[in-house]
């Protein structure tokens, strides 16, 4: 059975330092078990891994007579067995010690070591195990009861759409997803294809408002060499990268009029056209689109065919916003806060009572993705192990500045707002591109082309700021 501070592996050949150590966790309130050879230590953590009780946390020295320390944690991971390691030695350098923590131990003492930092340290890693173990449990109670694919939840709006997907991925019928912006309208689509015949087919994605229009028929049904100015060669379009499988047309309401035309006798008769050549090719492609725009508007207006309306509208999926969820709200923060908690190594142990209120009576405007990014920033800024309605308004509380004036107070326009933020996000950032895109919400596509646009110079990583 487990002590109530946890089970810990001790191993050293020198029965003095594990002596010593074993009295020290036991007076704390754990239970130790001591080795002196590295072969019956896995041997242990192999069968302990099997019972009720494996071990918690692993305390290894680093010179061992028959296997190193470096080799011993190697030798873990290649196991599968991922509790914590802290390594010691009384021969330490800062490259072992970086190796070992690349190599996957938890911490590395230089020998002798303060008996409080030695707890600490045990302390944390402890806690961190704790938290990868809870991590574990949520996600496989998750997957098992409130999870298709990469959709979680358990409200009975989001139990209509598992239905209505597990429905649909039987069959080769175009899709339509609608919903607002942040809602997971291609996680969605990936849903569909994963359980669906084509699973072990190409799953190919395209934003249909991050590509120029001019861009967008060549990346869709590729492109002859010669046929316009850079076509330096024959490119294959997603259209055929995507055959056998699915193509996913995200914001399909943003297209041309004149590409809808195009794509239309695609879906047809399933033959492209590349750009530049006067040969069809035959693919075999089911289509999903989505779009957060209103399509019977757009028919009305003249930015949308009719024809191709109905044509993707075989099945339409409306995946409602995270405020017609509110079943879900703390189900999916609790569920990010163990996500972020792993990856940030940051022990935050839940949400206080106002903290919750707060989430679940926001509106959530962004939906889904606004969560998520709430929740990640919260965790990192939080002020204690709990994240309190203070934490989850940090935007509300900034204070306002002057960031939307030039240096003489003049206002500044649209265009140069959008290029000032951009260059102020990938400060804060680092120039981590993807970070970047994830907080001004958009794809690293349309980042990519804000930076063409503006003429940003690539600069070398200046210090993440930590910005959530």
């Amino acid at each position: 059975m487990a002590a109530r501070g946890g089970n810990i592996l001790i191993l050293d050949d020198n029965t003095d330092i594990c002596d010593s150590l074993s009295d020290v966790l036991t007076t704390q309130g754990y239970a130790v078990r001591v080795f002196h050879t590295a072969p019956a230590a896995i041997e242990a953590l192999d069968q302990a891994s099997k019972s009720e009780s494996p071990f918690d946390l692993i305390i290894s020295d680093v010179r061992l007579p028959d296997m190193d320390g470096l080799t011993f944690v190697t030798e873990l991971r290649n196991r599968s067995i991922d509790q914590p390691v802290i390594l010691m030695t009384a021969y330490g350098s800062l490259d072992v010690a970086i190796k070992a923590v690349r190599l996957g131990a938890f911490d590395f003492l230089k020998k002798p070591f303060d008996v409080t930092e030695f707890l600490v340290s045990v302390e944390r890693a402890l806690a961190h195990n704790k938290l990868l173990t809870e991590n574990k449990t949520l996600s496989e109670e998750i997957t098992h009861r409130w999870k298709l694919g990469q959709i979680i939840g358990k409200s009975k709006a989001m139990m209509e759409v598992f239905d209505l997907i597990k429905r649909v991925s039987r069959t080769s019928a175009n899709v339509l997803i609608v919903g607002e912006s942040g809602t997971g309208k291609e996680v969605v689509a990936r849903s569909i294809h994963e359980n669906g015949l084509q699973a072990n087919k190409p799953f190919v994605a395209v934003n249909c408002a991050a590509i120029p229009e001019e861009l967008l028929e060549s990346e869709l049904f590729g492109h002859a060499k010669g046929s316009f100015t850079g076509a330096h060669q024959n490119r294959t379009g997603l259209f055929q990268e995507a055959d056998g499988g699915t193509l996913f047309l995200d914001e399909i309401g943003d297209m041309s009029v004149a590409l809808q035309a195009k794509l239309l006798r695609v879906l047809q008769d399933k033959l492209i056209k590349p750009v530049g050549s006067n040969s069809y090719k035959q693919v075999e492609v089911r289509v999903i689109a989505a779009t957060h725009r209103d399509l019977q508007k757009a028919i009305s207006q003249g930015k949308f065919r009719e024809d191709l309306f109905f044509r993707l509208n075989v099945i339409t999926i409306n995946v409602p916003p995270l405020r017609d969820r509110e079943d879900d709200i703390i189900l999916l923060a609790k569920f990010f806060l163990k996500k972020f908690s792993a990856i940030h190594h940051v022990n935050v142990k839940g949400f206080s009572h106002d903290g919750l209120t707060f989430l679940t009576s926001r509106r959530w405007p962004g939906n889904v993705r606004e969560l998520e990014n709430a929740v990640e920033r919260a965790l990192i800024l939080a002020k204690s192990n709990e994240i309190s309605q203070e934490d989850l308004q940090f935007d509300e509380k900034r204070p306002v500045t002057d960031f939307e004036k030039t240096e003489n107070g003049a206002y500044l326009s649209l265009k140069d707002l959008e290029k000032k933020y951009i260059n102020l996000i990938l400060n804060k950032t680092g120039w981590k591109k993807e970070k970047a895109a994830r907080i001004l919400d958009i794809d690293r596509t349309t980042l990519y082309r804000k930076l063409n646009e503006y003429d940003f110079k690539e600069r070398a990583p200046e210090t993440d700021l930590n910005l959530p």
